[in-house]
């Protein structure tokens, strides 16, 4: 395990994906680990489901604690899902010598949001192969699907990228 105050990089994150993203119980210990470095969105205790450069695929179980007075998954649940696969996605696509910070999330609700839920994102490689990795804005789209593959919500976040801070 990284040591407390290591920051998680993309190689990292991505070496710990290989080694345990083959199996149920390893994808189900990786989303711990993810979870718990990232507590509020493991909150609503997401399921990593693919893990790959520029895509990523988390899931989500409908139960009491991420519903609301309407019996359909609460508005804050649906966007601490969506900034968890936006952020995994910019993650997974940046160089080392980078870091990612939220700036902005925007979710469009589109129906009542019930049973497993899965947030989708993709991105293209916001820096090319050597090139210096300067601050800029990446702009992440992702939808979260239910068990009919029916978006019941259109997330928009905007993350800011840059070098590493010492």
């Amino acid at each position: 395990m990284p040591e407390a105050n290591r920051k998680i990089g993309p190689e990292m994150l991505l070496s710990m994906w290989e080694r345990l993203g083959g199996t149920a119980m390893g994808r189900r210990l990786f989303s711990w680990f993810v979870g718990h470095s990232a507590r509020y969105s493991g909150s609503v205790s997401p399921r990593i489901q693919i893990l790959e450069r520029g895509h990523v695929e988390v899931s989500m179980r409908d139960r009491p604690a991420v519903r609301n007075h309407l019996k359909s998954v609460h508005a804050i649940a649906l966007a601490n899902l969506g900034e968890m696969a936006t952020g995994l996605c910019v993650i997974s696509s940046l160089p080392p010598e980078a870091r990612a910070i939220l700036k902005s999330i925007q979710l469009e609700y589109l129906k009542k949001a019930r049973g497993t839920l899965r947030a989708v994102a993709r991105i293209s490689p916001p820096f090319a192969p050597g090139e210096a990795v300067t601050s800029r804005d990446i702009e992440v789209h992702g939808e979260i699907l239910d068990a009919a593959n029916d978006c019941v919500s259109r997330v928009t976040a905007l993350w800011v990228v840059g070098p590493q801070k010492n």
